[in-house]
């Protein structure tokens, strides 16, 4: 088997354990079973278990950046941009929800971390969060979004909402419109709806559909 496949399977062993257990009852040997390797193998590709966990947690990153790049097209519209991107982010939350409390783990933990595995993991959050800018650039560009702000922290602003809207919702049953609220709170605010400023949503969801 190629070496990045072994590799990839091995990180897919690690999600699907963490369907039923948390981070301190998974070991090395319950990943080795589940991927049908030796446990010597996952030394050839990782140093030990926080190893293994925080590459896992990071590949999160990569294929988010990756869904965007196939599926938010440079014809659509601003709004069909972001709520094509929205509904990529959501989809992930709800198709791979091991590996999204993998992230929020890591995440915590990379918090209180100051070495190079904090600026590896700044680094792969930085690469979704510019996906997500470019998005929002276009906005400002169309008078669509305040300029006031900058794009990098509107981004940051918007994937935190996501973020909390999938771990509010991981163990739930999610209705079809409540991301859709979330990308609307975020561009319109929580006051009372203004015609003047609201996304044309029907056009919007009609691109969706395609």
């Amino acid at each position: 088997m190629v070496r990045q496949d072994r590799r990839a399977q091995i990180m897919k062993a690690v999600e699907k354990l963490f369907t039923s257990r948390r981070v301190h009852e998974v070991t090395l040997d319950d990943v080795a079973h589940e991927a049908n390797v030796g446990k010597g193998t996952i030394y050839r590709y990782f140093k030990d278990k926080d190893d293994l966990f925080f590459h896992t947690a990071i590949s999160g990153f990569d294929h988010l950046c990756e869904l965007l790049k196939q599926n938010v097209r440079e014809d659509a519209t601003f709004e069909q941009q972001l709520l094509v991107a929205c509904r990529e982010i959501r989809d992930f939350h709800r198709r791979h929800r091991p590996l999204f409390r993998m992230m929020r783990s890591e995440d915590a933990r990379m918090s209180l971390s100051k070495g190079t595995l904090s600026k590896t993991w700044i680094q792969h959050r930085k690469k979704l969060a510019a996906a997500v800018a470019e998005i929002l650039r276009r906005g400002i560009g169309e008078g669509r979004m305040r300029m006031d702000v900058s794009v990098e922290i509107l981004a940051g602003y918007l994937l935190g909402m996501l973020r909390a809207h999938g771990r509010d919702r991981c163990n739930q049953d999610e209705s079809t419109d409540s991301f859709r609220q979330v990308v609307e709170v975020f561009l319109n605010g929580a006051g009372p709806s203004d015609k003047t400023a609201s996304v044309n949503w029907s056009r919007a969801m009609s691109y969706e559909g395609r």
